[in-house]
């Protein structure tokens, strides 16, 4: 407990003579923190959005003629044995020409005379939704193709597609944003704490001398960056937080965002970042620290 004591003592000390090194460090690591939650939090909203999907996230498979019930088993066989399915539905040719006459409602007097067999059967396949499923349709589409008595195969492909590259981007602006938290986070806790270092040699020294380890000179330094990560990860995600109440204050009235499920990060994420940061900024101080023996 004592040993604590002095520790947060050292490190309260070391952060007050160097104040404006810790609060450009902690600037520094708040902005990082808050371009990489930013650009995260759009791609986990993203994947959301991929699992909230509704009908548009199905396939439907023209089939030249109604299949009896054997041959829809092998169908349905083969599409699970392929890929996971959330369901499979088969419409007949006079079930279309019903939903169809229904779509059209009071203009259903167009249909008048026209035989309630001129729509071929189809199979509607719903993949799971997820942003995995996504990612295959372009192949389930082309398997399905293979199934026997198939004639054609339609899905938002344009959509899907223009949905899918998105979100490719939306990765590689992650990574880069991720790579750029840690050489920040990281170079400047290290270049702060060797500006405290060698500030304090002269007192390094002569704790040295009365018999002070390198793990009780080193301590103090380690917390410093620690708290800088704590503190600069707390600060950034606080100000994504105050963005995103803005953004959705903004954007609440008009229609093109209702029902779109976009949502803050929940608790597990928030630690979970703090601790990435804590992490990565104790680890540049670490890096600084091991060579203590030489300032």
């Amino acid at each position: 407990m004592r040993f604590l004591a002095v520790v947060l003592r050292h490190t309260s000390r070391n952060m007050l003579h160097t104040w404006k090194s810790q609060l450009m460090t902690l600037c520094t690591v708040a902005l990082s923190v808050l371009i990489f939650a930013f650009f995260y939090l759009i791609y986990y909203n993203a994947l959301h959005l991929g699992e909230e999907l509704g009908d548009d996230l199905r396939l439907v498979v023209y089939l030249d003629e109604d299949p009896a019930p054997a041959l829809q088993e092998e169908y349905t066989r083969r599409i699970e044995k392929f890929d996971r399915v959330e369901r499979i539905e088969f419409v007949s040719g006079k079930a279309a020409y019903e939903r169809f006459q229904a779509q059209l409602g009071a203009d259903a007097d167009v249909l008048v005379g026209v035989p309630d067999t001129f729509l071929p059967p189809s199979m509607e396949v719903y993949p799971v939704r997820s942003l995995d499923s996504l990612t295959r349709i372009k192949r389930f589409s082309d398997y399905l193709l293979t199934l026997p008595g198939v004639l054609k195969v339609q899905y938002g492909k344009e959509w899907i597609e223009r949905f899918y590259t998105f979100i490719q981007l939306m990765r590689i602006v992650i990574l880069l944003s991720g790579f750029l938290l840690i050489m920040t986070t990281t170079f400047m806790v290290a270049h702060t704490i060797r500006l405290t270092l060698f500030a304090r040699r002269k007192e390094l020294e002569l704790l040295r001398l009365v018999g002070a380890t390198s793990s009780y000179i080193r301590m103090p330094f380690l917390v410093e960056g620690a708290l800088q990560g704590l503190f600069g990860a707390g600060l950034g995600l606080a100000a994504l937080g105050v963005l995103f109440s803005w953004i959705r204050l903004q954007f609440a009235g008009p229609a093109a965002l209702t029902g779109v499920p976009f949502t803050f990060f929940p608790w597990p994420i928030l630690l979970a970042m703090m601790a990435a940061a804590t992490l990565l900024c104790a680890l540049g101080s670490f890096s600084t620290t091991r060579r203590i023996n030489q300032i």
